[in-house]
Formats: structure tokens, sequence, C-alpha cells
């Protein structure tokens, strides 16, 4: 608020007036200032007894969601289920309550599991008509791969359903060095978003979960990084496709991106999340899996036979909350 003092008219030299104008500004000036320091109305002063307490500003959804913990054990956890992999976990992702573990927080090699996090801050920083720039060091990684050529022009979008559907290693290293600059700055990043959802047990040393050392994970942080990811209507769009389609520039012209997570329409209501293997790994999957107005996440690390071992943990969910 401005205000205007001597606006108008010839000056005139009526220095009590003035003076009178100062000493005015200065008590009104003291007590804004004052009510500004005491908001409940001055030093003092006593609010009705009727009078009900301002509302508290509400946070942005994000804001809130990060601040609260992702997960939470709110009832005793089921017994008697079994499964093969050393660790696995069984979330509502409704409200995050955990339904069952199996040493939830044991550190295990995750493998291309890594890439939720891989597209969870990549969708932060890219669009999907964005145009990336193929860096002639992507066509050279490691196996698993879809072909991306150096200096091709690709939008991002097509790289996200490479990276989610077919588990491009190549696809993972375009998009951290367009979403972070170089590859280092963007796992960086990676770690960063680890440590700000509280996945304490959580460590990502590349963006693809090629390389075993130094690239762990737990069960309980899967789950909680996968409901925090299928909150992004974008990543949820991508998970949930079988198949997927995509005009191509010369000489491919076209690609089929075929979706690694067998759930897919052999499972009732799956919809996701994301499947991973390695040597060291073995079979990874982070599932997720809607019936009605309940959505549950499974996460199995190591196991001889993850899509029985998540069945089962989702049959049970479905049995118990439906």
């Amino acid at each position: 608020m401005t205000l205007r003092v001597l606006q108008g008219g010839k000056r005139r030299r009526h220095y009590g007036r003035v003076w009178f104008a100062v000493g005015a500004i200065a008590v009104f000036g003291a007590a804004l200032a004052a009510w500004h320091l005491w908001p409940s109305g001055g030093p003092g002063s006593v609010a009705p007894a009727a009078a009900k307490p301002p509302p508290k500003p509400v946070r942005p959804a994000v804001h809130t969601r990060a601040a609260e913990p992702i997960l939470a054990v709110r009832h005793p956890l089921a017994r008697g289920l079994r499964i093969g992999a050393p660790a696995g976990v069984l979330v509502d992702a409704g409200d995050g309550t955990v339904l069952w573990a199996k040493r939830p927080n044991l550190r295990l090699p995750i493998a291309s599991t890594t890439k939720i996090m891989t597209a969870v801050v990549a969708l932060s920083r890219l669009r999907g008509r964005d145009v990336v720039v193929v860096d002639p060091s992507e066509p050279r990684v490691a196996p698993f791969k879809e072909g991306l050529r150096a200096g091709e022009h690709v939008k991002a979008w097509k790289l996200f359903y490479g990276l989610l559907l077919y588990s491009g290693n190549d696809d993972a290293l375009a998009l951290a060095i367009a979403a972070g600059g170089t590859r280092a700055q963007f796992v960086a990043l990676m770690n960063e978003k680890a440590r700000a959802l509280g996945l304490k047990n959580t460590h990502f040393r590349g963006p693809s979960g090629l390389i075993d050392k130094d690239n762990y994970s737990t069960a309980w942080d899967l789950a909680a990084l996968a409901r925090f990811a299928m909150w992004n209507p974008r990543f949820r769009m991508i998970v949930r496709t079988s198949v997927k389609h995509v005009r191509w520039a010369a000489p491919a012209y076209a690609k089929i991106y075929v979706n690694h997570n067998h759930l897919l329409g052999s499972y009732r209501g799956a919809d996701g999340i994301k499947t991973g293997w390695t040597t060291r790994a073995k079979h990874c999957l982070v599932a997720s899996a809607r019936r009605g107005r309940v959505r549950l996440i499974a996460v199995v690390l190591g196991s001889p036979d993850a899509y029985t071992d998540v069945r089962k943990l989702l049959n049970y969910g479905f049995a118990s909350r439906g």
C-alpha cells in the first residue's frame, strides 16, 4: 500500500500541520509493524472467545506428499505367506499401508528396476515433445539397447517408452544426458531424489541398472518409489502400455515396443510397473494392479520365480482389501 502525502494544491508553509502529519504517519507505521509482528491483533490484545484461529495455509500436493512418509505400517502384517524371493513387500497404494513384508530393508542389487527412478527424474525435467540429440556415447552402451544412432534427433516421449517398455539401456543414457547434462550429473540427481523421498537404503550407480556394484535398494524403498512414480499420470500411462507402435525417421521408419512385464494382459487389473534382471540381481519385479478402488504394489527382489511370487502377493492383497 502506498501513502501519498501533500498531493495537489499549492505548497504552503504550515509547519505545524506538516509535523502533525509526520507524527501521524510515524504512529501509523509503528502500529502497522506491530500488527505484522503480532497477528492476533497486537501486543497485549486478547482475541474474543468465539474467534476461530486462522486456517493453516494449504501446501501444494506434491510438497505435502514429499513431507509425509510414503509407506507406513499401520496394522499387524500378514503372516503365513511364503515367496521364493529373499525380499519382498506388498503395499496398498491408496494410503501407503504396508500389508506384508519379508526382509523389507535388505539391500540388494535391483537391475533395471533402477529405470523407475530414471523416469521419475527425467520426467520432471523433460517434456514429451522435447527433442533429444543422441550423444555418440549412447549407441555404445552394453546389451539391451534399441539401437539409437549418434546424432539422431528423437522426441523424449519415444525414449520414455523405450526406457520403460523395452528397457533400453541406450534410452536410459539418452534421457540421462538430456535431462542432467552429463551422465554423472544425472546420477547425482537420482541419488538426491532418493534422499528427498526418504529412501534411506537406496543408492544408484547409473541410469540403467546394468552395473550391480553400488547400485542397490530394498523392497521397501522400491515400493515407496513406485507409489511416488504412479502419482505422475505420464508415468502411469506409459507403464500400463503393453505394446506401443512408434513412427521413426529413416531408415527405421517405425518401431514396436513390447512391454517386458508379462503381468499385463495376463493378470486382471495389472497396470505396471517394471521388470529387472542381471546375473547377480536375478529376477526383480515391481508390479502394480488395480481392481475397483483398490490399487496394490508388490515388489520382489532376487526371485527364482518373480511372477509366481507377485501373483501370490497380489491375490492375497485383493482378497483382504476388496
